[in-house]
């Protein structure tokens, strides 16, 4: 095989693994703990499913048959006791705070639901965010669980309440 011949292979090999790679979902996942006097810990995983991301959360230690607004916010900094360090939710292009299928912040998700042993599972696709790089990434972003349900039309907050637990988004 002479010298040019291995190049083009060579290279059909790199540009095959690239493909293999850029097929590959890009994921991101942040674990969550407990502000100062609570203990809700969990988990959320992000992967970017084309032009939505899936959000696969679990969270335990809530109070029992709840619901409780889930949030990404602004700052990935979860070091103050009340998880203020983490700001705002997450916005973007300043769209007012709101429900999926409408107009919303970036960082606005469906509220959590605890079934009676404080335990609660939700899986979302949604828009506006995005796993990779630009306006909407969400890496280096806070994920915040809150006291109270989001209802969906206060501004800014969704009247959501305090910060029960709060966790700093990672790509994987």
């Amino acid at each position: 095989m002479k010298a040019g011949q291995v190049l083009v292979l060579l290279t059909a090999a790199a540009l095959t693994g690239c493909q293999t790679m850029s097929d590959e979902p890009l994921r991101a996942s942040a674990g969550l703990e407990p502000t100062k006097g609570n203990k809700v810990i969990g988990e959320v995983n992000f992967e970017q499913m084309g032009g939505k991301v899936r959000v696969t959360a679990q969270a335990i230690r809530l109070p029992g048959d709840r619901e409780f607004g889930f949030h990404i916010h602004e700052v990935g900094d979860c070091s103050s006791g009340d998880g203020m360090s983490a700001k705002g939710h997450f916005n973007p292009y300043g769209k007012p705070h709101g429900a999926q299928g409408g107009e919303h912040h970036a960082g606005d998700m469906p509220n959590l639901k605890a079934d009676a042993k404080g335990r609660a599972r939700m899986t979302a696709d949604l828009d506006v965010l995005t796993v990779t790089s630009g306006p909407a990434s969400i890496i280096g972003r806070a994920v915040i669980v809150h006291a109270d349900p989001d209802d969906y039309k206060t501004q800014p907050t969704g009247n959501a309440g305090a910060r029960l637990a709060c966790g700093v988004i990672k790509a994987n």
